[in-house]
């Protein structure tokens, strides 16, 4: 659930603070919503974007890099690390050309297996976020619950997300959203999503994505995307690319997540 200016080195530092975190990837790519699975025990999964754009009502931005961090520190635990980096295009922009946001920190545990641990029926996950301030001093810290149930059948697989939280903006904050992809084992599927997200004394957002993941790999997936939105009579257009990587982190038996 999503001042002073950026230093230029900030989207190197996120990434390398990454990549220290205790070992030796915004969700689930392309979503704002995620599905009812975690990283393997031993598994680092990069969730990596190094160039998107988003138009926000006259305002326009590079994000570069989008950066998600999913490591499996137990048995159906992960801890996730995430944040983008905006590049303010344009003389005129409201928000300062360089900032780091919706940077959060989260814990994911499953607590019901099923289709996506190779069981019967629904999958269910828990995640619990503290939502770190940006970088620009726009709004403080928060927190945030999510309850994801997926399920899995001979066509489609469905995420399902619901989300309450205490905002940047220390304001009341609900949010739910539909993940609808292609069954895993094709090698490219569609993907399609919606959500809704409200907030206290803001405009309620409206969002739709559509587009496509590739498994090149086992451990490797491309994903691109196009996101519309619309809160408040401003219109959002997103696009988004990336990739997901899985490896070792260095405990045996690493496979990457449904």
């Amino acid at each position: 659930m999503a001042g002073a200016t950026a230093p230029h080195g900030t989207p190197i530092a996120l990434f390398c603070l990454g990549l220290a975190w205790p070992v030796a990837a915004w969700a689930y790519r392309p979503f704002d919503s995620t599905d009812a699975a975690v990283a393997e025990k031993g598994a680092l999964e990069l969730e990596l974007s190094p160039l998107g754009f988003l138009k926000q009502g006259a305002d326009r931005s590079l994000v570069a890099p989008s950066i998600i961090l999913n490591w499996g520190f137990a048995e159906g635990w992960e801890l996730v690390l995430e944040g983008r980096h905006f590049v303010g295009l344009g003389s005129d922009a409201a928000q300062p050309r360089l900032r780091v946001d919706e940077a959060a920190l989260s814990l994911k545990t499953v607590l019901r297996k099923g289709v996506l641990q190779g069981k019967s029926g629904v999958s269910v996950a828990g995640e619990w976020s503290a939502l770190l301030p940006a970088t620009d001093g726009d709004g403080g810290a928060g927190a945030e619950v999510t309850l994801i149930v997926s399920q899995r059948w001979s066509a489609v697989t469905a995420h399902v997300n619901g989300a309450a939280a205490w905002t940047r903006a220390h304001a009341a904050g609900l949010f739910a959203g539909l993940i609808l992809e292609g069954h895993d084992a094709w090698p490219v599927r569609p993907v399609t999503e919606v959500f809704v997200e409200a907030e206290h004394d803001v405009p309620t957002t409206v969002s739709w994505l559509g587009g496509a993941i590739w498994r090149a790999l086992d451990d490797l997936s491309f994903d691109a995307a196009l996101r519309l939105a619309r809160a408040g009579g401003v219109n959002t257009t997103e696009v988004r690319v990336g990739l997901t990587w899985a490896f070792s982190a260095g405990f045996p038996s690493v496979r990457s997540k449904p």
